[in-house]
């Protein structure tokens, strides 16, 4: 799956692409040609650590897997 970061694109788009509801369609177009259509879905709920996990258990774990991902790119 691709990702983009909002925030490096330009004011303007981002607000476009935040500002669409489930369901929206979206044409990408270039040079007067349709390139791509895009239908936006719902946004992604952030999971919930377990109640039974402490909070400090819970961020070891995350920062273990930056780490991890980090070492693996480089």
């Amino acid at each position: 799956m691709a990702r983009l970061d909002l925030d490096d694109l330009p004011p303007k788009i981002a607000a476009l692409l935040e500002g669409l509801s489930e369901g929206d369609d979206l044409t990408l177009v270039r040079r007067g040609a349709v390139v791509r259509r895009l239908t936006a879905g719902a946004a992604a709920v952030a999971e919930a650590p377990p109640a039974d996990q402490p909070p400090e258990q819970h961020m070891a774990e995350v920062f273990e897997t930056f780490r991890s991902a980090i070492e693996d790119e480089f």
